[in-house]
């Protein structure tokens, strides 16, 4: 009996991990047509949710406070509790950890605010999703040159009407007061890793793309690399292929 008892219970828990793996959300979903891919909008703003900042950074050897902005986090631990109540809820105030030239989280978006000025001004007027940003402190030691490197998701690449970590992660460059926000990586290429080499003074970069249009990045996809010269007007990636 006993025996039976573990056979069912084996076979009950092949069922669930294949009917979780069936339902894992793709990074990539490709519509039947362009008039179906019109349809599909980003959900509309949570008119419940509370705009928050964590208190501003200033990165070493700056003049620029920077402020994450994002949403606040309620956790509910009780199904039946009502919104704001102390007794049932926990509320997370913080939207970023900074580490020495590194911002990390999950957050919407990003003031810039001179030490010397009043005036505050955003990263962007595009929903997005920023996850790190990097201040290239031993280039700007070197060069003066004072970059910020982010990853980040700017498309419902899924089409679950979010824009969140399950979508493609891209790279973009700003200067230190969020001008000249520009994206290096292509569209629909998720970004592996990138590193700098500061004898040449550039970023580079690997992306991975969906070239059998399954939805998933594997090992059957095509890997790309990227560099960009740092200090060059206008950053533009140059492709180019160590394997061949």
């Amino acid at each position: 009996m006993r025996t039976l008892s573990s056979l069912l219970i084996l076979i009950v828990s092949i069922s669930f991990l294949s009917c979780k793996k069936e339902k894992e959300t793709p990074k990539v979903k490709y519509e039947e047509s362009k008039e179906s891919s019109a349809t599909v909008e980003v959900q509309k703003v949570d008119t419940s949710s509370i705009k928050i900042a964590d208190l501003p950074i200033l990165m070493e050897g700056t003049k620029y406070l920077i402020h994450p902005v994002g949403d606040m986090r309620v956790y509910d631990n009780y199904r039946g509790s009502s919104y704001g109540s102390s007794k049932t809820n926990q509320v997370s105030y913080a939207i970023s950890n900074y580490n020495r030239f590194e911002l990390t989280g999950y957050f919407d978006n990003l003031k810039f605010q001179h030490i010397d000025s009043t005036n505050v001004c955003a990263l962007t007027t595009h929903k997005v999703q920023i996850q790190t940003v990097t201040y290239l402190n031993d280039l700007a030691a070197k060069t003066k040159k004072q970059i910020l490197v982010y990853t980040l998701v700017d498309s419902d690449t899924n089409k679950d009407g979010k824009i969140d970590q399950n979508d493609i992660k891209s790279l973009y460059l700003s200067n230190i007061d969020g001008t000249m926000f520009t994206k290096i990586s292509g569209d629909l290429n998720e970004v592996i890793d990138w590193n700098i080499i500061e004898s040449l003074n550039r970023l580079y970069f690997r992306c991975i793309e969906d070239i059998n249009k399954n939805g998933a990045l594997d090992k059957n996809d095509k890997v790309h690399y990227h560099y960009v010269n740092l200090l060059q007007d206008g950053w533009q990636a140059e492709e180019y292929s160590p394997i061949n």
